[in-house]
């Protein structure tokens, strides 16, 4: 019987970390637009100066690293309150029906409790119906009614440097 725990990152996880990234974009089938390195998660979620700009939490089964939460923190003006930002939430499929999602979920919202944040959001690609079956069965509410924007790339740097 497996002993499934979920736990902060460490540093020794980055390796387990970006793999979990890879398998995701694989199945949300973008399998070549992960650039991160290790050393990028490492930087982020542990730098040697400063305050980290990104938070992991992990899945582990038997010692070993399957699934991941990467998140960081966002703010509401609306409610004076900083929140959490789910960015990646990924389990391997062959732990699936542990509860390891969802436990990674409790975790983040037990977070958002503890420190009296009032927000836990994330986004889900709208083909990924088992996902938003998930949430819808947890409680969550879609945000239907908001698109979601992104410059990167060429656009950004035109943006960024038209002073």
């Amino acid at each position: 019987m497996p002993d499934p725990r979920i736990r902060r990152a460490r540093p020794a996880d980055t390796a387990a970390i970006l793999q979990l990234v890879r398998d995701l974009a694989r199945y949300e089938r973008e399998p070549d637009a992960v650039e991160a390195s290790r050393d990028d998660f490492a930087a982020a979620l542990f730098p040697a100066q400063g305050a980290p700009t990104a938070h992991a939490h992990v899945a582990e089964v038997e010692g070993e690293v399957v699934g991941m939460a990467v998140w960081f923190l966002s703010f509401s003006t609306w409610t004076g309150k900083p929140g959490i930002h789910l960015e990646d939430l990924y389990v391997d499929p062959a732990y699936g029906g542990l509860g390891l999602g969802k436990a990674l979920l409790t975790t983040l919202a037990e977070i958002c409790v503890d420190r009296g944040y009032r927000r836990l959001e994330w986004w889900v690609l709208r083909w990924n119906t088992p996902s938003i079956d998930f949430y819808d069965g947890l409680g969550a509410t879609p945000m239907d009614d908001w698109i979601d924007y992104r410059v990167d790339g060429a656009t950004l740097t035109r943006l960024g440097g038209a002073r």
